[in-house]
């Protein structure tokens, strides 16, 4: 005869040992994918491949740069970042015990391998740009070296991962060979400014990462004066880019990336006014400015800027 069934407390005790697929979806923070993914658009768009032969890689490319590497990337921070999370955004999966035990931690090291996985389908180039951003996904974020704990290296790594990595890497793989140096020099450029979109990302966590000893640049420098500077490595690179391109003979890319920077230029005067406040504003209304130039020089790029 079958055997009694499980108590309801049990059953229950057993289902809470399980995350929800919420959870884990908001773990691996879907709105994050957004930077890689352009970034590797941009580089698809660069490459000058013909998408009608190459859509499948362009496709996993993206799918990697994202919902993978950038997932897995969050997975890691909030693990490793629980216990200040628990003091800046106590809702998030990990501290608010949506995502119970050491699961935060196993979908970290799931998300790790797969990424690895998909990147070796993508060939050398694919692989080897995956094991760095893997790399430093962990290294911002794990003991020992932590680098999030200084904001000048932690943002350094973010902003590599974010937008310079993933462009050189769907220029190399589009291509099927070393991308072209002058892709991979507005890459940099663009991964260098993004330093300053991460400086204002670190506004919202003020009081935790003093608490927790983390040196994020607007606890180093204070709010103002860590804008002001977020603010001049926003605009630098971007100025640089519209002199390359006048130098390449694309006058028309270079006019529109230099209009996009002087409307940046309007807010970042008004987020200054009040950098903690106004920061979330920016980064919906200034970014959005900064990433329509990343395609419009692309566009340059594949049109073939001499």
């Amino acid at each position: 005869m079958p055997g009694p069934a499980p108590a309801p407390a049990a059953s229950a005790q057993r289902r809470a040992h399980w995350p929800a697929p919420g959870a884990v979806l908001e773990l691996l923070k879907p709105i994050t994918w957004f930077p890689p993914i352009w970034a590797f658009a941009c580089g698809i768009v660069a490459s000058g491949a013909a998408l009608s032969e190459m859509w499948p890689r362009a496709l996993l490319g993206l799918v990697l740069a994202g919902p993978l590497v950038c997932g897995m990337s969050q997975a890691v921070n909030d693990w490793f970042d629980r216990h200040v999370d628990a003091v800046n955004e106590p809702q998030r999966p990990i501290p608010s015990g949506r995502l119970p035990g050491r699961w935060g931690l196993w979908i970290a090291i799931a998300w790790t391998l797969l990424s690895l996985g998909v990147g070796w389908a993508l060939g050398s180039w694919g692989f080897a740009a995956t094991a760095v951003g893997v790399a430093l996904a962990w290294a911002y974020s794990a003991p020992p070296l932590r680098l999030k704990r200084d904001g000048w290296l932690g943002n350094a790594a973010c902003a590599l991962c974010y937008e310079t990595l993933p462009w050189i890497t769907a220029a190399a793989v589009l291509s099927g060979g070393a991308p072209d140096p002058r892709v991979v020099l507005v890459a940099l450029l663009y991964g260098a400014g993004a330093h300053g979109i991460m400086t204002l990302n670190d506004f919202k966590s003020v009081e935790g990462d003093l608490r927790f000893g983390i040196r994020s640049l607007p606890v180093q420098l204070g709010p103002d004066r860590a804008a002001r500077l977020a603010c001049v490595v926003m605009a630098v690179p971007q100025a640089v880019v519209v002199a390359l391109l006048i130098a390449w003979g694309a006058p028309f890319a270079a006019a529109a990336i230099g209009a996009s920077l002087a409307a940046q230029g309007a807010c970042m005067a008004r987020l200054l006014r009040d950098p903690r406040g106004l920061a979330p504003w920016y980064n919906a209304t200034g970014i959005s400015l900064y990433v329509l130039g990343m395609m419009a020089s692309a566009v340059a790029l594949r049109g073939g800027a001499p």
